[in-house]
């Protein structure tokens, strides 16, 4: 794919959804890819770590 595709697909988006709905579908598509790499490695969300107590 080259970059005469590559714009031709942008200006497609750009005319199907304008540019003030572009950065809502990014923001789905990147937690939807988020959420496929989490089930991918059957985790949900990151386990944080134990706090430690300070023993002074």
């Amino acid at each position: 794919m080259g970059a005469p595709e590559i714009i031709l697909i942008i200006l497609a988006i750009l005319l199907l959804f304008g540019g003030k709905k572009i950065p809502e579908l990014m923001r789905g598509l990147g937690k939807g890819m988020k959420d496929f790499k989490n089930a991918q490695d059957g985790t949900s969300e990151p386990i944080p770590a134990p706090e430690r107590a300070n023993n002074k």
